[in-house]
């Protein structure tokens, strides 16, 4: 087993500090990223998608639930399947009900959509204990849409921004292997103005890897944190302090 070099407090302090000012130059880097990605154009949603859920079916402006922001995530759930991907499983384990309260205090919804029919997502969510937003969008362009679902058949096969013979050559040719269709994870994000929605933002692969907390939910979107020391100006009408309370 390789364990960490042991030295005196005075040697890791001198470690630490020069790690510290790594970490301090990828924290100012994130947030240069992060106003860049609020600065990405938008696209309007044209196509009225509809889904299922628990509480009936929904149009895609339906689910902000009057906020101006929805995050999307893109739960891998075939309809040929009796259960959801476990990878998307583990993730889905760590939506809290704080983290979705936080987000819609920041006047942002959150919501899980899969091909799955309803009766089978009810029925997975019961079974793990999920109280978040679920819906099915069967029988939906939505998913191939936006690029989660690969078939030949309906869509020329693309991911993460990537033709099948862009990954190839890249040594990630794996994220077109198996049975068609077929699943694939991902996170969008749509800001809605007036009763418009738009698509600003959709990251997938490992690019859902950093989305583990509230801020970095909020970081994806295009109004941000919503405090006032972020860039660009003026895209909160009310700019918070930098405090993690969420209670403001």
């Amino acid at each position: 087993m390789s364990l960490p070099q042991v030295v005196s407090r005075e040697e890791w302090l001198d470690a630490r500090k020069a790690l510290l000012a790594k970490e301090k130059e990828m924290t100012r880097a994130r947030d240069a990223l992060n106003a860049e990605r609020r600065l990405l154009p938008m696209v309007k949603i044209g196509k009225n998608y509809v889904f299922e859920g628990s509480d009936g079916r929904k149009r895609l402006i339906d689910l902000f639930g009057g906020r101006r922001q929805l995050i999307v995530g893109h739960f891998m759930f075939d309809p040929r399947w009796e259960k959801g991907c476990s990878s998307c499983t583990a993730g889905a384990d760590e939506i809290s009900d704080g983290l979705i309260r936080h987000l819609n205090s920041r006047d942002t919804s959150f919501a899980c959509i899969s091909r799955a029919p309803v009766e089978k997502i009810e029925r997975y969510k019961a079974e793990r204990g999920w109280r978040f937003p679920w819906y099915s969008s069967y029988r939906s362009d939505f998913n191939y849409d936006f690029g989660v679902t690969i078939d030949e058949r309906r869509t020329a096969p693309v991911y993460n921004y990537r033709t099948l013979k862009e990954h190839e050559e890249a040594g990630t040719g794996y994220y077109f292997q198996g049975e068609r269709p077929l699943e694939q994870p991902g996170t969008s994000v749509f800001l809605r103005v007036g009763d418009d929605v738009f698509h600003s933002y959709s990251t997938f692969g490992r690019g859902a890897e950093m989305t583990g907390g509230s801020y970095y939910w909020l970081d994806l979107t295009p109004l941000g944190r919503q405090e006032d020391w972020e860039e660009p100006k003026g895209r909160a009408e009310s700019a918070r302090r930098a405090v993690p309370s969420f209670e403001d």
